[in-house]
């Protein structure tokens, strides 16, 4: 009897709302909640643009020379939401670990497959369509399918790649110049993520809507590239500053020392 009042009350009140019987404390539980939070958005988002994919481009600008056709910059739907990942795994690598880190990354593997497998049940049930495989919902379906199996491809090379060089950078500088670790694994595994992912996407056909005969094909994927790799460069530098802003602050009110993370 001793033993068991020494357990909390599964009913203990702290702070508004109350634990579960597996949170062994009100700190556990709120590093829990701050994990749950930071890996819901990376999944959410990851889920988001993979359904947007490549099903429309944003045209950034022109530049018209004398001498080579005119330059298109153009990025992808799906390529907005994409830095807020990588700003979540930093995240999660600077507060929980390395271990942490990997398991959501996984955890997007199996997010990925899943939404691969409701795309295609979507197509395979019957529906109302007058001409079987034909509609709106084939078309995004077609898109998204190589969206996602590029994504899958790139993001499993990117993901494991930026939380390695995370902390690799931090093993190097001994926990010092949290701006280095984050921009050095950022930028480089971005870079590996839109050249995958460009040339996947154009091997399976998803780029055919932006793919045309006035240019050279390499040349048009090379550019591709380029402008995708700047949009998500700047967004990798400006994260900085959310990073900065928010790890001193978690740490504090999670109480974890994350020079031993």
């Amino acid at each position: 009897m001793h033993a068991m009042a020494s357990w909390p009350i599964v009913g203990f009140m702290t702070k508004g709302f109350k634990l579960h019987p597996v949170e062994a404390s009100a700190l556990h539980a709120r590093r829990e909640r701050v994990f749950l939070v930071l890996a819901g958005l990376f999944l959410g988002t990851l889920a988001m643009l993979n359904i947007l994919g490549v099903l429309r481009f944003i045209k950034l600008g022109e530049i018209h020379t004398e001498n080579f056709d005119t330059l298109t910059f153009a990025v992808a739907v799906g390529v907005l939401p994409y830095p807020v990942t990588f700003l979540c795994t930093d995240l999660i690598c600077e507060l929980y670990g390395r271990a942490r880190a990997n398991a959501v990354v996984w955890m997007g593997v199996v997010l990925n497959a899943w939404v691969l497998f409701i795309l295609w049940l979507g197509g395979v049930l019957p529906g109302f369509e007058e001409t079987p495989g034909e509609g709106t919902y084939y078309d995004v379906r077609t898109l998204a399918f190589g969206a996602t199996f590029a994504s899958m491809a790139a993001y499993l090379v990117a993901q494991f790649t930026d939380v390695w060089l995370f902390h690799f950078w931090k093993r190097l500088t001994n926990g010092k110049h949290l701006w280095l670790r984050n921009n050095a694994s950022t930028m480089i595994s971005q870079l590996v993520d839109t050249v995958a992912v460009i040339l996947i996407t154009w091997s399976v056909g998803g780029l055919a809507s932006v793919i045309t005969d006035d240019s050279p094909l390499a040349q048009q994927l090379v550019l591709l590239m380029l402008t995708g790799y700047a949009f998500k460069f700047v967004c990798a530098a400006i994260d900085t500053l959310p990073l900065y802003w928010l790890v001193p602050r978690l740490a504090r009110w999670l109480q974890i020392d994350t020079a031993r993370t």
